[in-house]
């Protein structure tokens, strides 16, 4: 069983890879059953699941930026709070071509980890918000 810092470091080391978009050094991070939820009710299972839902966002702000602001763990699980910063001049965004406007929100995560691995990711971000801000 790992410890509630080992589980924080193992996440650190997650959100670096995702900043760095090394999408491919994610298997090394996460369970064979893992489950990401960016919905309460949409699961997308597997490494490939959270990069066919996520890589795609990333994609649309080249370069962003999203540091850590704050992470708290207790037993299994690991919250994780960031800042979002990006200009919108890759891919299309929710349907909405580049718009070059820059934007800036807050994401709160929740994970947790089981055999050293993370197995269940769940995404909290305000859409509306990022909508709002490229002027939609």
């Amino acid at each position: 069983m790992m410890s509630v810092e080992m589980n924080k470091e193992l996440v650190r080391h997650f959100y670096e890879a995702i900043q760095e978009e090394n999408y491919e050094a994610l298997n090394e991070f996460c369970h064979e059953d893992f489950v990401f939820y960016p919905q309460i009710d949409t699961p997308f299972p597997g490494v490939e699941g959270l990069i066919e839902s996520e890589k795609k966002n990333f994609d649309a702000f080249p370069g962003f930026k999203m540091p850590i602001k704050a992470m708290l763990a207790e037993g299994d699980q690991v919250a994780v709070y960031f800042i979002f910063e990006g200009t919108h001049t890759g891919i299309p965004f929710a349907g909405i071509p580049a718009t070059g406007k820059h934007v800036k929100f807050s994401l709160m995560m929740l994970l947790r980890i089981q055999d050293s691995k993370i197995i269940e990711k769940r995404s909290h971000v305000d859409v509306h918000d990022i909508l709002k801000q490229l002027g939609a």
